[in-house]
């Protein structure tokens, strides 16, 4: 199987602790041909330990404040070059070197977005919070009415997708609102979705981890917002979503 190249999109706000390992984990992949790192207004030492990473993949942009991360991405998105896209967080909670089972299904053809599930677990997970499962599990429940996928992990940190999918995509929601949005849109294209098992090391509060129960429930009006109240402009990309799919297949 060709291992074609990808983009990784890596949106970053104060991770000085991991944004080094993260920037090394994924050059030694060589089938990263590009990583777009996007700092989202940091106020550590993350935008000069990037700036003095010595490899030619890495490339910095940086927004003058904090706009959230679905700012980030938006940002990340339309600086790729290459026809697969994939997410990486800067915090190491997901591991790069799992990032090849996570594109198997688009290099093989089978699959137009794969989602990397915490909730099929491949090697290990650190167990940390209750709650915070329980509250993923509400809103993939939620969220899998909406659409009728039978999904496992939405808010999960690795997504790939086909270049055209994501940077055509309207995207307008804030915060940690992209998930919910990528996914109810996406859902109503042709897109063929797969899930693949990933492990999961998560991080505590006081580690730095930064989504809260404001998100949760910023999460629910989202899945009811985009499943159902489409916009025109959302309806054409479904349209021109659906056109470049039955080109390339």
């Amino acid at each position: 199987m060709k291992q074609s190249k990808i983009s990784v999109v890596v949106p970053m706000y104060n991770e000085q602790a991991t944004i080094e390992t993260v920037l090394n984990q994924l050059d030694i992949l060589e089938f990263v041909g590009e990583i777009i790192v996007v700092d989202d207004g940091s106020s550590d030492q993350s935008v000069a330990l990037t700036k003095a990473h010595p490899s030619k993949k890495v490339k910095l942009i940086q927004h003058d404040k904090n706009a959230g991360k679905t700012a980030a991405l938006k940002t990340g998105f339309q600086a790729v070059t290459l026809e697969l896209i994939v997410i990486q967080d800067a915090d190491l909670e997901y591991d790069p070197q799992e990032l090849v089972h996570v594109c198997e299904p688009l290099w093989s053809g089978r699959a137009d977005v794969v989602y990397g599930s915490r909730f099929l677990v491949r090697k290990a997970q650190r167990v940390l919070y209750f709650y915070h499962y329980l509250g993923n599990c509400t809103i993939t429940f939620f969220s899998n009415l909406f659409t009728n996928k039978n999904m496992t992990d939405v808010e999960t940190c690795y997504k790939a997708f086909r270049a055209s999918l994501i940077k055509d995509m309207p995207i307008i929601s804030e915060g940690f609102g992209f998930e919910i949005e990528v996914t109810a849109k996406v859902s109503k294209t042709n897109a063929r979705i797969y899930e693949t098992p990933i492990s999961y090391y998560g991080r505590t509060f006081e580690e730095g981890k930064k989504i809260t129960w404001l998100d949760g429930v910023a999460a629910i009006w989202y899945i009811i917002k985009f499943n159902i109240f489409l916009t025109q402009e959302t309806k054409n990309y479904i349209s021109e979503a659906n056109r470049n799919l039955s080109q390339i297949r």
